[in-house]
């Protein structure tokens, strides 16, 4: 995790829960609040609550708890509240029950998808090991970087969703949006700030400027 920071070239702070292990307590919350805090967020990214991995589904449950009491100064109160409450935003996933992921943001990332799948090609036993086992293709995982990232590359370049292809002509209008191949996408959570059209621009600074 902290090489994959490296190569975005941000900081990476890990807290301490094994995997399979982590629970929605009041002790992780209040953790999740503290580092929201010392962190100043304007922006908070997590899974939603709907997932197949419980790990996943409590990270979002946290996250999601977190919101508003980032701003109440009693809760953990040996960190400074914050002055206004994050925006929160869900990460892309699949899963349609109880209700299917609505992208309200769309960023293209065509010039840095290379980037990405760099940085995630540092998750060694994650994407090398672990997925290819459970899928039955550890075998055939190149052993070579480049083979490597290839592998990555090819299984990271999925055809836009109809509806991602809504959001992005949203956002840099219909003849950009379809040269788009790669995007990443995120639901605006209902616990956090809600943004207007110009604070997302300015939070993201690289959707093109309104005409």
């Amino acid at each position: 995790a902290k090489e994959a920071g490296k190569r975005f070239g941000v900081e990476y702070v890990v807290l301490d829960n094994h995997d399979g292990e982590l629970m929605p307590t009041l002790a992780n919350r209040l953790k999740i609040i503290r580092e929201i805090r010392k962190w100043d967020a304007d922006i908070v990214i997590a899974p939603r609550p709907n997932d197949y991995h419980p790990d996943h589904r409590y990270a979002g449950i946290l996250v999601q708890d977190a919101a508003f009491m980032v701003i109440v100064p009693n809760i953990a109160p040996e960190v400074p509240a914050l002055k206004k409450n994050p925006v929160f935003l869900y990460s892309e996933d699949r899963f349609q029950r109880p209700n299917p992921f609505e992208p309200d943001i769309a960023i293209n990332i065509d010039s840095v998808f290379d980037q990405k799948i760099y940085a995630m090609s540092a998750h060694e036993s994650q994407f090398f090991e672990w997925l290819p086992w459970l899928s039955g293709n550890l075998d055939n995982v190149p052993k070579e970087e480049k083979g490597r990232l290839e592998m990555l590359a090819k299984w990271r370049n999925n055809p836009l969703s109809n509806t991602t292809m809504v959001c992005l002509e949203k956002w840099y209008g219909e003849k950009k949006a379809a040269m788009t191949q790669h995007a990443e996408i995120f639901e605006i959570c209902e616990y956090g700030s809600q943004p207007t059209i110009e604070e997302i621009r300015k939070l993201f600074p690289m959707l093109p400027k309104k005409d």
